[in-house]
């Protein structure tokens, strides 16, 4: 029985998004399960503009039949706009399972995703089958669910599989999935959500004392590059060895995982550094070494800071010999960042917060993934936050309007990139 829901709002101008993308067929259970929560939009759409293309991979999506063309109604900062937010998840339940926790949001096939469940007790480790609709306001059903399991049959549990990362692979059989606990990057089946395969970890990521790693600062993000040649799985935290520098901004690894004879096998480390106070919990892969990264906190009292960052790793150096970042001078060394939007500045939109927030729209989010073309270099971003299965906390899906144009400018790193156009 699911738990009673506030009725629907919606702000007057309909949201403009193009689907998500490519071409994963998702979870077996295909049960629909209906939504009635809180609904915030602030675009409009005009006509559809243009041809498809776009990114496929982890929390990448295709622009499926066509473009959209927007009129920005909640401006967050110059490149990125609120569409729409939605509650239809917040305290939902699916098949005798509460749905919370949410983690990691991956692109499937138009208006499809899936959604990663963390650490919950005992219960199964499991993915969501999402269908995401954009009409008046954003709106999003759970279709199916599939447990993940292990080569055994025997399901994971939130004692053993703390879901964080997910990559949605091309050929829509399999999906790789990062847990916290170990670490660990594990390929499962989707037609019966049964592991076929773990990737290798470097023994210094091992969580401690097996490793440098501190407990759940491990394997937040991942996300695989359009074509599926490259994965990134980046530390939410530092390891013990490099630590946060004198602004307290951290000192952080990723990972860099190329795919060959079909296998994907470690080869690099980037250095990467978050802003003080504040832990990396999402990547996505653009092309051409270009990435957008998440980056969350939480103050007591004064609630979330979640920012969004457009990244190069153009000629990036390999970090793996570094004993320890803090001892990087050069600033060729480090991943360069700049700001897109701080979640903070976007409209309020009629959201509610049930403890307190700089912004009623906020809340503890940590899966983002790139839907559809817009028109003006624009693509929609979604992030989903997780509501930790707490009653103070929601689980919200947001759209955004993000512009990703050619040329940016990266201060932080000598070595600068011209990509071409997202």
């Amino acid at each position: 029985m699911r738990s009673p829901r506030r009725p629907a709002q919606a702000i007057t101008a309909a949201a403009a998004i193009a689907l998500l993308a490519t071409s994963t067929p998702a979870a077996h259970t295909t049960t629909a399960v209906g939504a009635t929560g809180k609904t915030g939009t602030t675009g409009t759409a005009v006509g559809a503009v243009g041809g498809a293309g776009g990114a496929g991979g982890a929390g990448a999506g295709a622009g499926g039949a066509g473009a959209e063309r927007v009129v920005d109604g909640g401006r967050c900062s110059a490149d990125v706009s609120l569409l729409g937010f939605t509650d239809d998840l917040d305290k939902a339940t699916f098949e005798g399972t509460a749905v919370g926790g949410l983690s990691a949001l991956a692109p499937t096939r138009a208006s499809r995703a899936l959604a990663l469940v963390d650490n919950v007790g005992t219960t199964p480790a499991r993915l969501y089958e999402l269908d995401i609709t954009h009409r008046r306001t954003l709106s999003a059903q759970i279709r199916g669910m599939t447990t993940l399991r292990r080569p055994d049959g025997v399901p994971y549990t939130g004692a053993d599989f703390d879901g964080e990362g997910l990559v949605a692979e091309r050929g829509g059989q399999t999906v790789l999935a990062s847990s916290e606990t170990e670490p660990s990057i594990r390929r499962f089946r989707l037609s019966d959500g049964r592991q076929t395969a773990e990737l290798q970890v470097p023994e210094r990521f091992r969580v401690t004392p097996s490793g440098e790693a501190a407990v759940n600062q491990t394997f937040e993000a991942l996300t695989a590059t359009p074509d599926g040649r490259v994965l990134y799985a980046g530390m939410e935290g530092p390891l013990s060895a490099d630590g946060r520098d004198a602004e307290g901004r951290g000192l952080q690894r990723i990972l860099r995982y190329e795919r060959r004879s079909g296998a994907y096998a470690p080869v690099a480390q980037h250095a990467y550094r978050t802003d003080p106070g504040l832990g990396l919990v999402e990547l996505v892969a653009l092309a051409d070494g270009q990435l957008l990264s998440l980056e969350r906190g939480f103050t007591s009292g004064v609630g979330n800071t979640v920012r969004v960052f457009r990244v190069s790793a153009t000629g990036a150096t390999d970090v793996s010999g570094v004993e320890s970042l803090s001892a990087l001078t050069d600033q060729r060394a480090w991943l360069g960042k700049r700001l897109l939007a701080d979640i903070a500045d976007c409209p309020p939109s009629g959201a509610t917060a049930r403890q307190p927030q700089p912004n009623p729209l906020l809340d503890n989010i940590e899966g983002m993934a790139l839907g559809g073309r817009l028109s003006g270099h624009r693509r929609t971003l979604y992030l989903l936050s997780d509501d930790n299965n707490s009653a103070t906390q929601t689980t919200r899906l947001y759209a955004l309007s993000v512009r990703l144009k050619n040329g940016p400018e990266l201060p932080g790193r000598a070595l600068l990139s011209r990509p071409p156009t997202s």
